[in-house]
C-alpha cells in the first residue's frame, strides 16, 4: 500500500469526506509531510474504489460545485487495520534493532571515533 493510499484510508476511517476535506485531513494526519496534489488524490481515490476499499457515500452541491463524499468499506477497514499492524511491527523491529546496536560493543553508543569517550 502506498503512503498516499494509507493516509487517504486513514482520513476516511472516522467519517465520509469529500476531496478537499481528504486533502486537509491527510496533511493534518501526516503533520504536513504528505501534501497530495488534486490529480494524485483522485488517482488514489479511483484505485481505492476499483479495489473495493472505498465507495462513493453521497454527492452534494455546495456553492454551485458538486462534492463527492467517500467512505471506507468493510474491506477498506480491514486493509487499513492490516497495514497499520504491518507498519507497527516494522517500527517495533527497527526500535529493537536500534536498541541492540546501542548495547553492542564498538557501536555508535560506545567509544567515539578516536577511541575516547563521546
Amino acid at each position: 500500500m502506498t503512503q498516499a493510499a494509507f493516509f487517504v484510508l486513514t482520513a476516511l476511517a472516522d467519517q465520509p469526506r469529500h476531496g478537499y476535506g481528504i486533502l486537509r485531513e491527510v496533511e493534518d494526519l501526516s503533520d504536513g509531510t504528505v501534501q497530495l496534489r488534486v490529480g494524485t488524490l483522485y488517482g488514489v481515490l479511483d484505485r481505492l474504489t476499483a479495489d473495493g476499499l472505498i465507495v462513493l457515500d453521497r454527492e452534494e452541491v455546495h456553492e454551485g460545485r458538486l462534492r463527492r463524499y467517500y467512505r471506507l468499506t468493510d474491506e477498506g477497514v480491514r486493509a487499513l487495520a492490516a497495514e497499520a499492524e504491518r507498519m507497527a511491527a516494522g517500527a517495533s523491529a527497527a526500535r529493537e534493532r536500534i536498541a541492540e546496536g546501542r548495547r553492542a560493543p564498538g557501536t555508535a553508543a560506545g567509544p567515539g571515533l578516536a577511541g575516547g569517550l563521546a
